[in-house]
């Protein structure tokens, strides 16, 4: 019986991990663990640790992370103590393999934790390029503290053994969001605008913004700018999402607030809509707005455009369907209106995304399930 553990830190990366989780429970040759931190556990983006529990799984640990003013020395704490729990939560568990996704903080103090405990990782999403971000950084060290890569596409497979990984190790499964586009069932729009309390149309916009990390400009500043653009163009109604808990995180949440406030009617902000709602929300609206790798990665594989903002995002991988712009509120305004035009939609409708593959479930649960563990627990720096 193979262990596998999974570690989630957010409502939008279990959103991802969720089809494998669901697999993994089921498969009988696996005996699955969840452990959850971070964002999950705290109230103020919606406790999403219940979301999962709903969902029918079980959470085996938890690893509480401080709550944080949103300062970049608060994120670097919150990290040690990540790493901390970590390994209390693997000692107790012991699991054979960890399976981790993207670039998140956390995901470094995790597998920082499992390196130095000798448990081999499985990361999803290596390879790939946010030259915005410290995520950056952040992904490209977990690849080299990884054992098994499963990669979006076939460049990011390229860049994941020019970086010294064993091909053996590294599969291009396609992007496992784009699977959940095509095979999550679509929630009523009634019950998604009884929930929002706006109309939901195709004139109306989904917002994610994260703070871009590495921007010099504040997150006030650029975030102003967006909120400028969105009064200033001819839409619908406006959803936001939460942004993550980087630095400056809680300043996007209080100009949400604000926002939504002095536009009832217009605009509804929700910590977490989660995956269903999220996706359902993506076939009933007009364009997404932000700088969300997802609006990257799944969105062209719902057929809308995705207006693109800044730097946070420069170096993916990207659709035709996406439409990059600066962020000055004139760009963005300029972006916006593209978007909700007859070409902008038409082109939407007609994109292929770079980031599909047949398959991609099979792929990364057989990747999981197969390799052999005595393969993964020394690693060789492989020459070109």
């Amino acid at each position: 019986m193979r262990k596998v553990c999974i570690v989630t830190g957010t409502r939008a990366e279990w959103g991802l991990l969720s089809p494998i989780a669901r697999e993994l429970q089921h498969h009988p040759d696996v005996e699955l663990q969840i452990v959850v931190t971070n964002m999950h556990l705290m109230e103020r983006y919606g406790l999403t640790v219940n979301n999962i529990l709903a969902e029918g799984f079980k959470v085996d640990c938890r690893v509480p992370l401080p709550e944080n003013n949103g300062s970049q020395a608060d994120v670097a704490r919150a990290t040690g103590a990540c790493m901390s729990g970590m390994a209390s939560a693997f000692e107790q568990l012991r699991p054979d393999l960890v399976v981790i996704l993207g670039d998140r903080t956390e995901m470094l103090a995790t597998a920082s934790a499992a390196t130095i405990m000798r448990i081999p990782i499985v990361h999803l999403h290596g390879g790939e390029e946010t030259q915005g971000a410290i995520d950056n950084s952040i992904r490209h060290a977990i690849t080299k503290l990884a054992s098994l890569h499963l990669t979006a596409t076939e460049e990011y497979r390229r860049r994941v053994i020019q970086m010294g990984e064993s091909p053996d190790h590294v599969i291009n499964t396609g992007a496992i969001g784009v699977y959940n586009c095509i095979h999550e069932p679509v929630v009523p729009k009634e019950e998604l605008e009884a929930l929002l309390n706006i109309p939901v149309n195709r004139h109306s916009l989904l917002v994610t913004y994260h703070p871009a990390t590495l921007d010099t400009a504040s997150s006030a500043q650029r975030f102003g700018a967006l909120l400028e653009a969105l009064d200033s163009t001819d839409h619908g109604s406006v959803i936001f999402t939460y942004p993550n808990n980087d630095a400056d995180g809680l300043v996007i949440i209080d100009m949400i607030t604000d926002y939504v406030n002095s536009h009832p009617g217009r605009a509804a902000a929700v910590p977490s809509l989660g995956k269903q709602r999220y996706l359902s929300a993506l076939h009933y609206i007009g364009a997404m707005v932000g700088n969300s790798s997802s609006g990257i990665i799944e969105v062209p594989s719902m057929h809308i455009p995705t207006v693109n903002i800044g730097i946070r995002q420069q170096g993916r991988l990207a659709a035709d369907s996406v439409i990059h712009c600066g962020e000055s509120a004139a760009e963005i305004a300029t972006a916006i209106t593209r978007a909700l035009s007859p070409a902008g939609q038409q082109a939407a409708r007609d994109t292929l995304n770079p980031y599909g593959s047949e398959d991609t479930l099979r792929k990364c649960v057989s990747a999981i399930v197969n390799t052999p563990l005595n393969s993964l627990t020394i690693k060789r720096f492989i020459n070109l």
